[in-house]
């Protein structure tokens, strides 16, 4: 909560010893330590206070649950992630024509991996969303350009 180091508590206790003096200088301590084991206590019964009240409405069951449903390994995001590292390990094929080619890919076009297709298919089946799915590149249409 505070960061105070040993150099700033010296020069507070030589305040409160000039201040306060030596004689009254451990009544006040003293005082000062019940008051703060005071408001400790308060602090921890109203924690439970606040908890046993949510443990009794319900509230904890709620938070659990939505602990569980922001976890990264919940069904939507774990779908993302793996579309994700497909997109990223997908490489296209060219036609060995666009290879031999000049060098522009204008006119080349790309087709999917098969098995990276087959993955999308299987499951754009199974009734993941789009968003999870990545989409194939689509080959560009020939012509001039």
């Amino acid at each position: 909560m505070f960061d105070i180091g040993w150099s700033e508590l010296l020069v507070i206790g030589v305040v409160a010893l000039i201040v306060v003096g030596p004689k009254d200088l451990p009544v006040m301590f003293r005082s000062l330590g019940r008051v703060t084991a005071k408001a400790r206590a308060m602090a921890r019964d109203f924690t439970r206070a606040m908890e046993d009240a949510a443990k009794e409405t319900g509230l904890d069951d709620a938070a659990k649950g939505l602990g569980d449903i922001a976890r990264a390994k919940a069904p939507g995001i774990s779908a993302l992630e793996r579309a994700t590292d497909k997109f990223e390990k997908w490489e296209p094929k060219m036609p060995s024509a666009a290879k031999a080619g000049a060098g522009t890919a204008a006119g080349a076009a790309f087709t999917p991996d098969p098995a990276l297709q087959a993955e999308l298919d299987a499951a754009e089946l199974a009734g993941e969303p789009e968003e999870a799915s990545a989409d194939p590149v689509k080959p560009a249409p020939k012509g001039d350009a």
